[in-house]
């Protein structure tokens, strides 16, 4: 092959190659080693897909459904470009009985459109939104190994893995995020043997190119210099930046600031004592004393009074996980996750936020039942001890460490709830001091 990319040049027999590359495929089954024919991008991602466990019997699992599909799509950076994909690749998905697909950078198949009739057979392999089709999930195939090696990739008939997938072929070209160059997903064209030529690479190229530079048009605007921006996330301390100064406050101004970045409103003298102590004796000239010292670190017109609040609206990595969570997107929530809020903090009301934003986020991730999110979690400082999240992760992704590190958690839970009399039920973190 002149080009290791292009699964068949013109002039190939496709029938004589579809044979080759079956006993291939039998040969690597069976034997793990791969016959000269096949090309290199194939014989790499199909071994990574035999260390991934991935069984040439396997199917695609649908991870997500109905209302999740929806509000992770509507939030997903390509939703801005699907105009675009139908506008460029409708018209030949529908001509040709082929399918357009594209998926997230994890594999998830976001949409699947295109001709009817085709439609119904990929239904048959989970071909459909919601379906994981990454690599590591269901082996080789277009979008998973574009999106793996971040490059545009063609895969013909029997140099799928998955053995219920050959009779298909797809071609497939990863699409960036234009300021970070971040992969946001792929698109996909996916149908029959007509599409294992050279041009139909391209033409996913230049889709993929085409949104890209969609994607540079639409991006919003930088926030306007002066904005404040607030980091609660992870850090005992918190760090405001505001009009281009990085300030870092004290633990008690930490908790005033995210307390009045979520109530612009304001909040009363007694609102505040109340969310800030849980010593009922502190009297409201400590409370004051403590708002005009904060005021003196920001500046004057930052912070008003009666009621306190913030003289401008505050950004903060709290409020993008906490939209990103209602919003459905639990992936981008769990990667704006960098540690529960003001750890350090005792603040009755900051107990309650670091509280309830960890546990809507672990549940989200939980009930998504993706190994990598929940392997994430699990080997994050905040997630060490969390036996429920290595029980989910043991349940999809039964690995020896993942199952040895379950059993010593349990082991060590057993142990602890032995320790206390008259205990009941099993709790789902170990109780260790903190550091």
């Amino acid at each position: 092959m002149t080009d290791p990319w292009v699964a068949l040049e013109p002039g190939a027999d496709p029938a004589e190659r579809v044979r080759a590359l079956r006993r291939a495929h039998e040969t690597f089954t069976t034997a793990g080693t791969v016959p000269r024919p096949v090309r290199s991008v194939v014989a790499e991602s199909w071994r990574r897909s035999a260390r991934a466990g991935v069984g040439p019997d396997g199917t695609a699992s649908v991870e997500l459904t109905d209302s999740d599909l929806g509000a992770y799509r509507a939030e997903h950076p390509l939703a801005r470009v699907m105009p675009l994909f139908r506008e460029l690749m409708g018209t030949f998905a529908a001509d040709g009985e082929h399918l357009l697909a594209v998926c997230d950078a994890h594999g998830r198949l976001l949409w699947v459109e295109g001709h009817r009739a085709t439609r119904r057979r990929a239904d048959g392999m989970n071909f459909v939104p919601g379906a994981r089709w990454s690599e590591s999930a269901v082996g080789t195939n277009a979008p998973g190994t574009a999106v793996a090696v971040d490059r545009a990739v063609q895969v013909f008939a029997a140099e799928h893995f998955i053995r219920r997938v050959q009779p298909w072929t797809c071609a497939a070209a990863p699409v960036h995020d234009p300021r970070t160059g971040r992969v946001l997903g792929a698109v996909d064209i996916t149908g029959g043997d007509g599409l294992a030529h050279p041009h139909s690479l391209g033409f996913v190229q230049a889709v993929a190119r085409a949104a890209e530079a969609q994607l540079a048009l639409l991006a919003p605007a930088p926030a306007a210099p002066g904005t404040p921006l607030l980091g609660a996330l992870g850090r005992d301390e918190a760090e405001l930046v505001l009009d281009g100064r990085r300030a870092r406050l004290s633990r008690r101004h930490s908790e005033i600031l995210v307390l009045l970045a979520r109530h612009p409103e304001g909040l009363t003298g007694d609102e505040l004592l109340c969310a800030l102590y849980a010593d009922e004796s502190v009297t409201p000239v400590t409370l004051r004393a403590e708002l005009a010292r904060l005021r003196r670190v920001l500046g004057t017109g930052v912070l008003a009074s009666r009621p306190y609040r913030l003289g401008a609206a505050v950004e903060s990595d709290v409020a993008v996980v906490e939209r990103r969570l209602r919003a459905g997107a639990v992936t981008a929530a769990a990667k704006a996750y960098t540690g529960p809020v003001l750890p350090g903090s005792q603040a009755p009301a900051i107990v309650r936020l670091r509280e309830r934003l960890a546990d809507g986020l672990r549940t989200a991730l939980i009930a998504r039942r993706d190994p990598d999110l929940l392997a994430d979690w699990a080997h994050a400082p905040w997630g060490e001890d969390d036996v429920t999240v290595w029980r989910a992760l043991a349940a999809v992704r039964p690995t020896a460490p993942v199952r040895a590190r379950l059993a010593a958690l349990e082991a060590e839970l057993t142990a602890q709830a032995g320790r206390t009399p008259g205990r009941t039920g099993g709790a789902t973190y170990l109780q260790r001091p903190r550091a």
